[in-house]
């Protein structure tokens, strides 16, 4: 099997499963309970947030969380809306958001609230002049995600940051999912930032919301004791504890990582560009770890059914996207036929080039093959 879906859902790393069967196991208190089993759970939560906090530098109060990044998005995103309404109901984002950001977004259209969506250049990244025309007095939310998960463009988020401390009233928020673990991230001006295990070989089911001690929001689940009183529920000891575990390990390893990626991402880069038929759409300011090219006779579905044939697994969009359409390459090359032909080859350190010449030599092989078919019928 040649896996390149990384960006979908990663692996769970043995290290980071060892730790979630140890606690399982060690520590079955409820982490609200008084009695010593209870404390015991709730010391071990205690020590995986305060190495969280120090691996993200961020403070222990700051962390929240949650079952995933979709939540995540959607506590920070409604929450700040709703508990800042009566500031004013303006929001600005992207079109090259992830759809849960963009769902709650329309959601809360629907109750009055305005969205606009930023400019971008040509290579995808925000343009901050534009920006700055688009904030107003009513503004109370930016939304940015960090690095966009169909194409892996890397947005500013610094310089976006810097922008927007000016303005006291609003909060800017940022989805880092593809971002932690794979580039430099500094969270020091971003007001919050989600992110989930899934993508890091952690397991399923454990998110985070960054949230500044500062800012208040509306919780999206009440009733019942929590970490914290944004997030309410049973705390999922062995699931904190591995998330802990996971951030540790891909954060220790993240510059010979992404060296390494870089190299492959350059190798498949040259490979694809020698077939005719294929039109690349990540560019030099994506993320190593994403490359997104379209075979426009084609779609995407035909292509991915073909190579899953063959063992090989790849994307078309993002994991969670509906419809054909990929809205983040269109935004970019502005070409229908690009878009609605898209491949998303996402990578990571387990990758080989020996697995991506298999994959180029399968994916020429179905090309001409489809090419054929294509042109007879």
């Amino acid at each position: 099997m040649i896996y390149l879906d990384y960006a979908a859902t990663t692996p769970v790393n043995e290290e980071v499963l060892n730790t979630f069967y140890k606690v399982t196991k060690d520590y079955i208190g409820n982490p609200n309970s008084l009695h010593k089993l209870g404390l015991k759970s709730k010391e071990i939560i205690e020590a995986a947030t305060k190495q969280i906090a120090n691996l993200l530098h961020v403070k222990e109060s700051e962390i929240i969380y949650t079952s995933g990044a979709s939540e995540s998005n959607n506590t920070a995103i409604k929450g700040i809306c709703l508990k800042y309404k009566n500031r004013g109901k303006h929001i600005i984002t992207t079109k090259l958001e992830h759809s849960s950001v963009t769902a709650p977004l329309s959601y809360l259209q629907a109750q009055g609230y305005e969205v606009d969506f930023v400019k971008l250049d040509e290579y995808g990244r925000v343009d901050l002049d534009n920006l700055r025309s688009l904030i107003r007095d009513d503004t109370i939310l930016v939304s940015i995600a960090s690095v966009n998960s169909e194409v892996g463009v890397i947005q500013p988020i610094e310089e976006i940051a810097k922008i927007l401390k000016d303005y006291p009233k609003l909060y800017f928020h940022s989805d880092i999912t593809q971002a932690l673990g794979k580039i430099n991230i500094n969270l020091q001006d971003v007001d919050l930032a989600s992110f989930s295990a899934q993508k890091i070989y952690g397991i399923k089911g454990i998110g985070c919301l960054i949230k500044k001690e500062s800012i208040k929001i509306e919780p999206l689940i009440h009733g019942g004791k929590s970490t914290t009183i944004y997030r309410s529920g049973t705390p999922a000891v062995s699931l904190i504890v591995s998330l802990a575990k996971a951030i540790r390990l891909i954060e220790e390893k993240k510059k010979e990582n992404y060296t390494y990626l870089l190299e492959l991402n350059t190798y498949l880069k040259e490979r694809l560009a020698t077939i005719n038929d294929i039109h690349i759409n990540s560019n030099k300011y994506c993320s190593p770890y994403i490359l997104n090219f379209s075979i426009p006779f084609l779609k995407s579905e035909t292509m991915l059914h073909a190579l899953e044939q063959d063992d090989i697994f790849i994307s078309t969009q993002t994991a969670c996207s509906t419809g054909s359409k990929s809205t983040a390459v269109y935004e970019i090359t502005k070409q229908e036929k690009y878009a609605n032909s898209t491949i998303r080859v996402s990578m990571s350190h387990l990758t080989t080039k020996e697995e991506l010449d298999i994959f180029i030599k399968k994916l020429t092989e179905n090309i001409e093959r489809l090419k054929i078919f294509s042109e007879s019928h």
